[in-house]
């Protein structure tokens, strides 16, 4: 059996607020279609992140549909989605029964019945060829309620156990297919110990950065298939537990990582190659950080580069200055060395700080890209506070985003 392992698409993404990447996901879902024909692939997973934002734009919604579409045109067998943090489940799930006759499987949020998450993957004649444990992103509603009176350290631990309990539970339901011989999978959309970020996708729920070991994960699921994390990587030195990262750099912060799927191939039960399939690049990012006089020698020497290659992907720019001097007009400065060239966009031009002030961030943070717990993590950094203020405060802040954050997805009576 072949599986192609892929997460975090964030389709309907609009960087800083305003540029569109439609273009970028259409071009990397049509690679993405080329190579599960090329490669024959038999199993799809996506785990999480399909969509950017709860509510999709009508262009984002159509991508998905259509690429859904071509590839089971083309014989792909099934298809397993899970949702993430940033998706809505009652829009993923909208279409479930109708994406079940296509063996398009949809797991858009836990519904307290271990069972719904359970895929059991059958060829023509109804012979299991696999079994999927589709755990999608795990509100902190789906674990366990919060206790009065219960301390932050408290809270944290509850979380953690409650996500190691689900899977504990999944692989139960699943043990009655552990003498079939045939694949058993796991997808998850959490934070896994031993993983690296790329950016700021520390933590979806509250508490430290960390949700779950790879130990943690049942020894029964022969593959497990994470999101969350753009960065291409396994976990805990298992080979077998993997993130497949974003399919397009999110932000500047990942400018440098490979972007890639995972292609797993078994025999029977065992795995008997992973291969990483780079994918290929949608535009180029480019960060350059000198005093004025270098950065504008670096920034024309892009400029002939972009000018004189065929086909050249559409460079993003960001200049950081080291200058002690605060020049007013440097953004217009480096836009009028570009001119009206149209393969290159500056997004930002900004001056190298070292203070963590929210007036002064770091060299790969803008305003424009930090979410609402990152800034209320700023303002917690400015505080002469203890650190189990810290704690106590960032975790009621962090239930107050989640629960303002189910409130937004929960469907209309």
């Amino acid at each position: 059996m072949k599986i192609l392992h892929t997460a975090d698409w964030h389709l309907g993404q609009k960087f800083r607020g305003n540029l569109d990447r439609t273009d970028e996901h259409r071009r990397m879902l049509n690679w993405l279609a080329a190579v599960i024909k090329e490669e024959e692939v038999d199993v799809l997973l996506v785990s999480g992140d399909i969509f950017d934002t709860p509510n999709p734009q009508n262009q984002s919604r159509r991508l998905y549909y259509e690429f859904l579409r071509d590839v089971t045109a083309q014989g792909l067998q099934h298809i397993v989605i899970t949702g993430g943090n940033h998706d809505s489940p009652s829009m993923l799930n909208a279409p479930r029964e109708i994406l079940e006759t296509l063996n398009i499987h949809v797991v858009g949020c836990a519904t307290g019945d271990i069972e719904d998450e359970i895929i059991v993957l059958r060829d023509d004649k109804e012979i299991p060829q696999a079994v999927v444990a589709a755990v999608p992103f795990l509100r902190d509603r789906d674990l366990k309620a919060a206790i009065s009176g219960e301390s932050a350290d408290e809270r944290i631990d509850r979380i953690k156990a409650g996500i190691k309990i689900h899977y504990q539970k999944a692989a139960e339901a699943m043990d009655n297919y552990k003498e079939d011989g045939i694949p058993l999978l796991a997808m998850g959309h959490l934070y896994a110990t031993g993983a690296t970020a790329s950016d700021r996708q520390d933590n979806i729920y509250i508490g430290d950065t960390e949700n779950i070991s790879a130990a943690d994960f049942p020894e029964l699921f022969d593959y497990v298939a994470l999101g969350h994390l753009h960065r291409a990587q396994p976990v805990g030195g298992k080979r077998h537990i993997r993130y497949s990262g974003s399919l397009i750099p999110m932000s500047f912060a990942e400018w440098k990582d490979d972007k890639s799927v995972s292609f797993i191939q078994f025999e029977g039960k065992e795995i008997k190659d992973i291969k990483i399939l780079k994918s290929p690049e949608t535009r180029r990012w480019v960060k350059i950080h000198a005093d004025e006089k270098t950065a504008e020698k670096k920034l024309l020497k892009l400029l002939g580069e972009l000018q004189s290659e065929v086909g050249a992907s559409e460079a993003w720019v960001e200049i950081l200055l080291k200058e002690e001097n605060v020049r007013p007009d440097a953004y217009v400065h480096f836009n009028d060395l570009v001119g009206t060239f149209p393969g290159m966009r500056i997004l930002a031009v900004r001056y190298d700080r070292t203070s963590r002030s929210l007036d002064t961030l770091s060299e790969s943070e803008d305003l424009d890209d930090l979410q609402p717990a990152e800034v209320f993590s700023k303002r917690c950094e400015s505080e002469s506070w203890e650190e189990k203020a810290v704690k106590r405060v960032s975790v009621t802040f962090k239930e107050l985003l989640n629960w303002m954050e189910d409130e937004e997805n929960r469907p209309e009576a």
